[in-house]
């Protein structure tokens, strides 16, 4: 058992057969189904030019989500810095905060959200992708837009995504909490984990080194079933695995059928064993495992299944099992 905050990143998968306005829909649904179980908070991530994950802009979803909710957080997890302009953040996510007093985040990333060069380039207006000085330019211009050209009121609380030691060097250097991608380069935690304690300086945002970890997590009530609801999400990774980024979302029984090499089954085996699929019992050891290993403040799962209410079922049976009883 564990007793720190349980919370979601919103990951918008778009099911073969839907259609995006159909996953759009599906969000606020899917929020309000988080704050009934009492899940302290959900983020939107940032991707483009993906058949098999909606190009939604994080804003966008957390303005939708809060006036479909009361009280649990939201905001980006996270929104792309080079791709927008430091002021323009300030200005969208301060203005939240400001509807929704102390319920709003901003979580910072660095990446393209695309493995498309070009959309990648367009998202730029044609710059090439930013280099270490850049983008720390830009996460402090937007942190300071904030405080000193916005400051509506209650401002949104920042924080910075993190899959490389580089990535959480910045984060102690500002000071910001720090939200570590165990779901994308988990052989990484660790480092990112060492060099962001070690360097970390105090500021106004945060006076402590805080740890949220994301994680995979799929939770039904027998492994295999687990194991089906995966398997869609195993077909996309194979893809990558390939260089390939033009992988729809199939249904799990295309998934089931899909003719999987040796080495990516040994490759998806490997990453699942560091993530946290099956068995209510199962994905419990393993949460709890992870938090004693990382020393995590809070726990983010995300949960890349083709239907809506198996998404939902996971995270009740993981809250219901994990003995966290509130949000808090």
């Amino acid at each position: 058992m564990f007793d720190i905050p349980l919370s979601a990143l919103e990951v918008a998968m778009v099911q073969t057969g839907a259609r995006a306005a159909d996953t759009l829909r599906d969000t606020a649904a899917f929020a309000q189904g988080l704050e009934r179980l009492g899940y302290h908070r959900i983020w939107y991530a940032e991707h483009h030019h993906s058949p098999a994950i909606g190009a939604f802009p994080p804003v966008v979803l957390t303005a939708h989500a809060a006036a479909s909710t009361s009280a649990i957080r939201l905001g980006s997890g996270g929104v792309l810095a080079p791709n927008h302009a430091p002021l323009t953040l300030a200005e969208q996510f301060g203005t939240l905060a400001a509807l929704h007093p102390d319920r709003i985040d901003l979580g910072i990333g660095r990446g393209p959200g695309t493995f498309d060069e070009a959309t990648a380039r367009a998202l730029r207006r044609g710059s090439g992708p930013a280099t270490d000085a850049e983008y720390e330019d830009d996460v402090a211009s937007t942190l300071s837009f904030l405080v000193d050209e916005v400051a509506l009121g209650p401002l949104p609380e920042p924080w910075l995504l993190a899959s490389s030691p580089a990535g959480a060097a910045l984060a102690a250097k500002l000071g910001l909490p720090v939200a570590v991608a165990h779901h994308i380069r988990p052989d990484n935690t660790q480092a990112v984990l060492a060099r962001y304690r070690a360097a970390f300086t105090p500021s106004r945002w945060c006076e402590r080194p805080r740890v949220l970890l994301c994680v995979e997590a799929v939770c039904a009530e027998t492994a295999e079933e687990a194991a089906w609801r995966v398997g869609p999400m195993d077909v996309v990774k194979a893809g990558l695995l390939k260089g390939l980024s033009e992988i729809p979302f199939p249904t799990p029984a295309e998934a089931a059928a899909h003719p999987f090499t040796e080495e990516e089954r040994r490759a998806l085996a490997a990453f699942r064993a560091q993530q946290a699929v099956g068995t209510p019992e199962t994905v419990i050891h393993r949460l709890t495992q992870l938090t004693g290993d990382t020393g995590a403040d809070e726990l983010m799962l995300t949960t890349p299944v083709y239907d809506l209410g198996d998404r939902i079922r996971s995270y009740e049976l993981i809250k219901k099992y994990s003995g966290v009883t509130d949000a808090s």
